[in-house]
């Protein structure tokens, strides 16, 4: 998977988007997409905003994918400043998320699964200890917005879609399928800048 920076935030001035690390503390979060990179922008936006908070991050994904680290650091991230973790097999991603969280270190925790998925019991426990350290824990996922969630735990499921809107410029909008506080009833969007590739 490969990703383009968003910087540039377009917020509802009357009511401010719950798409935040303060609204998303403590909860299993699932942001899935189709063929977009969309979710890597939306999840780096959180990184940038937690590091911004100097809260520690965690990024766990395996050696089959793997961000464009100069895209993340052309989007604002730190990436001296970000622990990530590559594990040989997908399905090893969840259980090094456990050790992250478990140690209460982590403000946030992304776990960049693709078409993995995530035993109950393992999920019972990530939600337990996300709610535990007030951790966000973020799951990124491929697959249709039809597709059933990881799981009954996921607090928030949101589909990523990326659509250009301008010259050099694309929308990255998420779209809220399953909210417990809230319901589904908002949605996100930032204006992005591309990299040279997609402009």
């Amino acid at each position: 998977m490969s990703s383009f920076p968003a910087h540039e935030l377009k917020q509802d001035i009357a009511q401010p988007s719950p798409w935040n690390l303060a609204a998303i503390a403590g909860r299993f979060i699932e942001i899935s997409a189709s063929a977009s990179p969309a979710s890597l922008t939306l999840a780096f936006g959180l990184v940038r905003e937690a590091q911004n908070l100097r809260e520690p991050v965690g990024w766990v994904t395996s050696m089959e994918s793997f961000f464009y680290p100069p895209d993340a650091a052309h989007g604002g991230v730190d990436l001296a400043a970000l622990v990530v973790i590559r594990v040989l097999h997908a399905a090893s991603i969840p259980a090094a998320g456990e050790k992250l969280l478990r140690s209460g270190g982590f403000g946030l925790v992304v776990l960049d699964l693709g078409i993995a998925d995530i035993p109950m019991p393992l999920q019972s426990r990530l939600t337990g200890l996300a709610q535990r350290h007030h951790a966000a824990l973020v799951c990124l996922t491929e697959k249709e917005s039809r597709t059933f969630s990881l799981g009954s735990l996921v607090s928030l499921r949101a589909h990523a879609e990326r659509q250009r809107s301008s010259d050099h410029r694309f929308a990255c909008r998420l779209r809220v399928l399953k909210d417990k506080r809230r319901g589904p009833t908002w949605s996100h969007e930032e204006l992005c800048r591309g990299p040279a590739g997609l402009c």
